[in-house]
């Protein structure tokens, strides 16, 4: 009844409440979620629900540089631009595209021109969500900047060419000029989601490490000519800077690293007001060495585009313990309330809420409630008393998890996942990080996540998929060093506490594909190889070049499992980094007391969720009235649904795309299929195989009076094999 009253409302919206027109501006897809207002939009009609149904494949791309593993991703949205589409490979490759034909023009390859990925084949198997184009007023300088690592390269887009007089020969190092000195922060920064131009400026975020010793993840923009930095905004703030009162201890700035803006930005060009969602502090689970209320961790903030001076700013997880990053760009939408138009700013979040702002001033367009939260029971744990909760929008994802909620396929199966939820003990939201374990529900990766949500300008209607499954989070104190085991081997196991255990767990046994197994790392490679991995990183681990020379010799005696019993001190280098026999070298990470036993979801011995479906829906939120209008599985196991399981839903990454023809298309499920729904109603009007699951959002564009629809083929992700195709739908020719 719900549903059939949700979908008469949105009839009446379509027929009768369509405020104005959509823009033209939403008629390209010329920018990293189809415009800089991160709409996911577009006004294209000759693909619509009416024939949606006879969509065919019209080109594939293959770049043929998948990682054979299965470990590599493509989480490309590409961008069109005069026919041209440009996008990236798993191996963070450039390409161009002749955009209705999928033919190649030209390709350029970042590791040909770095020499420090001729030893390591895996340097670029990192994550790639797109690319930015710029041109000069004339026209005649066109480039295509985009990341591979931490450097920002600038393309020539005629012919693939690096621009030469941008920074150091075609590229910037965004390892470099953050305002610290070099060695007081973890080097690991990669730009793995597009940054924002605004006129003649490249405007950066990036991602850092989740480590105590991350780097600070302060805001740049970059004379898009020469690549100078033109601005910072410190979000970690300096004294005398807002939020600077916001931390107990005064040289947080110089010591605490985070607060990056990893999953993209947002633009309202005429206002010239820059979005920008953050991420937690470094040492995501521990805060008692960084205690009060941590600005700028987990906020939108609204910056001057030209300048990066502060405007507003509204922060959603007060010194978080979560890990409940800003995981996507906001929205930006004119709403209709109370007779009043308002220009805002929508906001998702991990934890399925929705957050709407005045976009001039940071007013809330609906109350926002401080809820009081329960108290740490580790010691040195000061988590904030209080937690924002929006009134509405209705959230889009489930928040609550307790013992009824847990789900098995056959009775065995359910009695065995009961006895897993008993193992963890607190499972109301924000709850902070105990031994005695919490739930995180939604889980790590969302509820929402970098995939983002999409909004139709006409209704201000939102569509965001969800994924909806329990992880839990479990801490235990940092092994500390055995003053009986000097070895290698010994000293080695205290080295994989501090670096390694909350990704690949206190036995060695990692965590589904992005965190793999080390159990028996001396059987399958080589102790040179094993050290190439740790110094440069690969797939989802970053590179560990801040560990010690010492530290790296005692982790991979351990990892090898090296029965070498003689005391450390004589097996080291003559000037080692630091005396291990006496205890690793002081810093940030040696103060951080506990860590977590890994990243672990709630499934059962199959790989299904424990929880009662669905596990991964789609949904429409009226951003008006900040009702939720429908809600539908997303994607499927057929194996479930052979044995007459109602559609439940899988987990999924990767975002919606919104037309004025009426429908949602969307990939990013784990059955590996692209889909179109009904944007009214919520219905399957299409769906297709992809070659491998579309962890990525859709781009659409009009060629030569012919609409493509095209999704990356990346898959790497929650057991997914890997891809590297593109994929292009449009209609039969002539229709």
């Amino acid at each position: 009844m719900k549903q059939l009253f949700a979908a008469v409302c949105l009839l009446s919206l379509h027929i009768t409440a369509c405020r104005h027109a959509a823009p033209s501006r939403y008629s390209g897809w010329p920018s990293y979620a189809g415009t800089k207002d991160g709409s996911r939009y577009s006004s294209h009609t000759q693909i619509n629900a009416g024939n949606v149904s006879q969509l065919q494949v019209a080109w594939t791309y293959s770049s043929q540089d998948k990682d054979p593993d299965n470990h590599s991703q493509n989480q490309c949205n590409p961008v069109m631009i005069d026919s041209v589409l440009y996008g990236t490979t798993p191996r963070l490759k450039l390409f161009a595209l002749n955009a209705a034909t999928g033919a190649l023009k030209w390709l350029f390859d970042p590791a040909a021109v770095d020499s420090s990925a001729e030893n390591d084949p895996y340097a670029f198997f990192k994550v790639s969500r797109g690319v930015m184009y710029w041109q000069s007023e004339d026209g005649a300088d066109q480039r295509i900047l985009y990341g591979a690592g931490a450097r920002v390269y600038a393309i020539h887009a005629k012919d693939g060419r690096p621009v030469s007089t941008f920074g150091k020969g075609g590229y910037i190092d965004l390892s470099e000029d953050l305002d610290r000195p070099a060695g007081s922060y973890n080097t690991f920064i990669a730009a793995t989601t597009p940054g924002i131009i605004y006129k003649d400026l490249l405007i950066m975020g990036m991602r850092v490490a989740e480590t105590a010793d991350a780097a600070p993840g302060h805001i740049r923009a970059f004379d898009v000519r020469s690549g100078r930095r033109a601005w910072i905004f410190h979000t970690i703030p300096h004294p005398g800077e807002k939020g600077y009162d916001t931390w107990e201890d005064k040289d947080a700035w110089k010591k605490f690293g985070g607060a990056n803006s990893w999953a993209g930005m947002s633009l309202d060009e005429e206002r010239g007001i820059l979005y920008v969602p953050t991420g937690s502090i470094g040492g995501d689970f521990y805060g008692g060495i960084r205690k009060g209320q941590n600005l700028f961790g987990n906020s939108l903030i609204a910056l001057d585009a030209a300048t990066g001076k502060y405007i507003w700013h509204y922060q959603f997880v007060h010194h978080d313990l979560w890990d409940r990053d800003l995981a996507a760009n906001p929205n930006l939408v004119t709403l209709h309330r109370n007779g009043k138009t308002i220009d805002a700013v929508a906001q998702i979040t991990k934890h399925g809420y929705i957050f709407v702002f005045d976009r001039s001033n940071g007013q809330p367009v609906f109350p926002i409630h401080e809820v009081a939260v329960p108290p740490s029971d580790l010691p040195g744990e000061a988590p904030w008393p209080t937690q924002p909760i929006p009134e509405l929008p209705e959230p889009f994802a489930r928040q609550h998890f307790d013992s009824a909620d847990v789900w098995g396929i056959t009775p065995e199966k359910q009695a065995a996942l009961v006895e897993k939820f008993r193992q963890v003990k607190y499972n109301a939201m924000f709850t902070p990080p105990s031994k005695a374990g919490v739930w995180i529900f939604p889980g790590f990766d969302g509820g929402g996540e970098w995939g983002g949500a999409a909004v139709d300008p006409e209704s201000g209607i939102l569509y965001v998929n969800s994924s909806e499954l329990p992880w839990s989070l479990t801490m235990v104190d940092v092994p500390k060093k055995n003053g009986q085991d000097l070895s290698l081997k010994g000293m080695g196991k205290t080295v994989y506490g501090k670096y390694c255990m909350a990704c690949h767990g206190p036995e060695l046994k990692g965590n589904g594909s992005s965190y793999p197994s080390l159990v028996d790392m001396h059987k399958k490679y080589k102790s040179e190889e094993v050290q190439d991995i740790i110094e440069h990183g690969r797939n989802m681990m970053p590179a560990f070049t801040q560990m010690p020379a010492d530290e790296q010799q005692a982790l991979l005696a351990f990892l090898m499992q090296v029965e070498e019993k003689e005391p450390v001190a004589k097996l080291l280098p003559k000037e080692p980094a630091s005396a291990i026999a006496d205890g690793i070298q002081p810093g940030i990470l040696d103060q951080v007391p506990y860590t977590m036993t890994g990243y672990n979801r709630f499934l059962d011995k199959d790989g299904y969720p424990g929880i009662k479906p669905p596990w991964g829906t789609l949904n429409a939120v009226d951003l008006n009235s900040g009702r939720l209008l429908w809600k539908v599985p997303l994607g499927e196991y057929p194996e479930l649904s052979a044995k007459g399981i109602p559609v439940t839903g899988t987990e999924n990454y990767g975002g919606p795309l919104v037309t004025k023809g009426g429908l949602v298309f969307i990939a990013a499920t784990k059955d590996g299929k692209i889909r179109a729904f009904d944007k009214h109603t919520g219905q399957v009007l299409w769906e297709a195989p992809l070659p491998a699951a579309g962890y990525a959002t859709p781009a659409t564009y009009m060629v030569r009076g012919r609409q493509y629809v095209v999704i990356a083929c990346g898959g790497g992700k929650i057991g997914s094999r890997s891809g590297d195709s593109y994929v292009a739908f449009a209609l039969p020719e002539g229709r």
